[in-house]
């Protein structure tokens, strides 16, 4: 149901079949508003078949009566009468052959525009929600809501058009059948109201069924994505058998629905395809007599028996679609859910006066900002063996669903992850965040890249409320670099530009020089050319996060948010990042201006890195507990001077395992490479849009 917090699956009561049907037609109506030009071709098309149909039967009808009985009685035919009467039965065929084609066309176009027209939409509204939205539901749910449950809603206009030129046809034939005799007509008159009966009834049992086999569908692929995008937690806790008998138990509930589904099919399609049949044989039986009492002839009960027997498959098109008709309506709730989901975050307009390339100044007055609780989910054994109270902000999401924005956010709904935090980060200098686990870091990150939105309490960049600047402003002058770097399925160019307007290879290349990745890039294959595959697993963390760093700063922001960015970096190697990203200074390629270096807000842990910031701001329990220089804070501040001496001595354990990693050459990384997808398809896209719309938004 959709609320102001968001949006949730829908749990509707039951349909009655009238619901479902009215809520059908109105999905229809929908369709053919948006798509009206294809339809009215398919149904032209739809309706010259069905016409036709009714006309190739009393063709048939009368080159039996014309042609093959007056052969049968003179024991020969002749080659006219024979050439005639081959010519209008292809004639007829040809005219139904362009009609068939045409009905086709017009339905898989209308059927295929919607959906992807509709795909177009949720992935859209998937990238204007903001992450609170985003963090309460697993990324395979909202795959699914992307592709299986929009085939859904729009499947069912693959029979519609057929449906509706059976309806004219069945007119047609209803009307040819009492001119040729009216006891054939009545035959016709009690046969179809029997067929549509069963049609409804078929479509009001199955629609409770096929709502829920969606809803399942939806949730195997949460599972199957939660498992796959854990892998390696998986593996090194030794949960596979765990996984796969969640995995397995999700799946047998899914078969179970889909077996009620046959079942229900199982009754009553035979019933369903034997009425035309039935009708043929009352129709010879009824014709011999009316022959006999010679109101009927021959060629009459041939024509009337003949159509009964070619409108099985057209009828049945009618049963197709009251059958998708629900299956339409479960998938429509399940977009709709998406599409009407709430917690936007508007822009303003305003643009900063200060001059492009110089950086800005950052503050924040009285902030407060407290996480949203995730919906109810099925437990993961997985998750429940690696149970914190953290979670990582705009990293990997933990298996599924897609992170939070913050590491520190509470687990506990309604607690503030910060609270009346205020500082200011001066234009053009360098503040560090540091604090324990759970004090608001990477909620503070977020907020100064405006992924989130305070409670209370204000964000200004250079002096304005970041609320009211424009996107397009937003996004020139901030960039952030998370923690776990996300590197597209594209090449190292289109990784650093990300087609950005105005990035050339010059750019690339010093963006890739700051954020010392220009050396391992030169040594791959083909350079800036290179393909990185899914999640770049070609590369080492090392790699990966210098790579997003470099991202960041070839669109030379002039505030760069670093959130723990080099974590998996040689500290060296952090270093000589951190000092060239201070004295950093390139000329625009299109005027004699220089960028000046940005100012940086890093969330960081070592020491060394520490050391290098002006000031040092220490949180604790989501406030601002100190302020100043690192050296002033080592020596008044003992929790300040525990929690770093912690963080030095955790780095010098594992300095020479990172030295190592970040050293490798590109493809011989310590992390085992994930297999490299070789296709890239709308799927995918969907795939890397949703779990990774932070990063998306971040530098968009």
């Amino acid at each position: 149901m959709v609320s102001a917090a968001g949006w949730a699956p829908e749990t509707r009561t039951p349909d009655t079949r009238i619901g479902v049907f009215r809520r059908g037609l109105s999905i229809l109506g929908r369709g053919i508003r948006e798509q009206p030009s294809m339809f009215t071709i398919g149904v032209v098309g739809a309706a010259l078949y069905g016409g036709l149909t009714v006309g190739t039967a009393f063709v048939i009808g009368q080159v039996v009566g014309r042609v093959v009985v007056p052969a049968l009685d003179r024991g020969s035919v002749g080659p006219a009468a024979l050439g005639v009467g081959f010519t209008v039965i292809m004639a007829v065929a040809v005219l139904r052959i362009v009609a068939l084609a045409t009905r086709r066309l017009g339905a898989a176009a209308t059927q295929f525009r919607l959906t992807a027209e509709y795909r177009r939409r949720i992935v859209r509204r998937y990238l204007a929600l903001p992450l609170s939205w985003h963090r309460r539901h697993a990324t395979g749910t909202l795959l699914s809501n992307a592709s299986s449950d929009v085939e859904a809603l729009w499947a069912v206009f693959a029979a519609v058009p057929l449906a509706v030129g059976t309806l004219f046809m069945l007119v047609v034939a209803v009307g040819g059948l009492f001119l040729v005799d009216w006891a054939f007509g009545l035959v016709a008159v009690a046969l179809f109201p029997v067929l549509f009966g069963l049609n409804a009834a078929f479509s009001r049992r199955m629609a409770p069924r096929v709502a829920r086999a969606q809803a399942l569908r939806a949730q195997v692929s949460a599972v199957a994505h939660e498992s796959f995008d854990g892998a390696l937690v998986v593996k090194t806790m030794g949960r596979e058998a765990a996984e796969t008998d969640r995995f397995a138990a999700r799946t047998r509930q899914l078969r179970d629905a889909m077996v009620e589904v046959g079942r229900v099919r199982g009754v009553f399609d035979p019933l369903i395809e034997a009425l035309p049949n039935i009708g043929s044989l009352l129709v010879l039986v009824m014709g011999l007599i009316r022959v006999r009492q010679g109101a009927a002839t021959v060629e009459e009960i041939f024509s009337v028996s003949f159509l009964f027997s070619m409108l099985a498959v057209p009828i049945r098109s009618i049963g197709w679609t009251l059958t998708e008709i629900p299956r339409s309506v479960a998938g429509w709730d399940r977009v709709r859910a998406v599409l009407a989901a709430t917690g936007d975050m508007p822009y303003g307009r305003r643009t900063l006066a200060t001059p492009a390339g110089t950086p800005v100044p950052l503050a924040f007055h009285d902030v407060r900002y407290a996480y949203d609780p995730p919906p109810d989910a099925p437990a993961s054994p997985a998750r429940d063996a690696l149970a914190s109270p953290t979670r990582d902000a705009l990293a990997s999401p933990a298996p599924g669903a897609l992170a939070s924005p913050d590491p520190d956010a509470p687990v506990a709904a309604g607690l503030d992850a910060v609270n009346g935090v205020s500082f200011e980060v001066p234009a053009g200098r360098t503040v560090a965040l540091v604090g324990p686990t759970g004090s608001g870091k990477s909620t503070i990150a977020a907020l100064a890249a405006r992924l989130i939105d305070p409670a209370s309490g204000t964000v200004t960049i250079d002096g304005v409320d970041v609320r009211t600047l424009s996107a397009a402003e937003l996004a020139r002058t901030v960039a952030l670099v998370p923690q776990i770097p996300f590197v597209f399925d594209d090449t190292v160019r289109g990784n650093v530009a990300l087609d950005r307007a105005g990035i050339d290879d010059d750019q690339v290349w010093r963006a890739l020089q700051l954020a010392q990745a220009d050396g391992f890039v030169k040594r791959l294959p083909a350079g800036l050319s290179t393909p990185l595959g899914e999640r770049g697993t070609s590369l080492s963390g090392g790699q990966r996060q210098r790579l997003t760093l470099a991202r960041a700063l070839a669109g030379s922001p002039r505030l760069l948010v670093l959130d723990d960015a080099t974590s998996a970096v040689d500290p060296r190697v952090e270093a000589a990042i951190l000092r060239g990203l201070r004295r950093a200074s390139v000329s625009t390629q299109d005027t004699e201006a220089t960028i000046q270096a940005p100012t940086i807000l890093v969330v960081a842990y070592r020491r060394a890195t520490i050391a290098l910031a002006d000031e040092v701001v220490f949180l604790d329990g989501g406030r601002v507990v100190a302020r100043g220089p690192h050296e002033e804070l080592l020596a008044t501040v003992p929790a300040y001077a525990d929690l770093v001496t912690a963080y030095e001595r955790a780095d010098a354990e594992r300095e020479q395992a990172l030295a190592t990693d970040d050293d490798q050459p590109p493809g011989l990384g310590t992390e085992p490479p994930d297999e490299d997808p070789a296709r890239v398809d709308e799927s995918a896209r969907v795939h890397e849009i949703v779990d990774d719309v932070g990063r998306a938004k971040a530098v968009s």
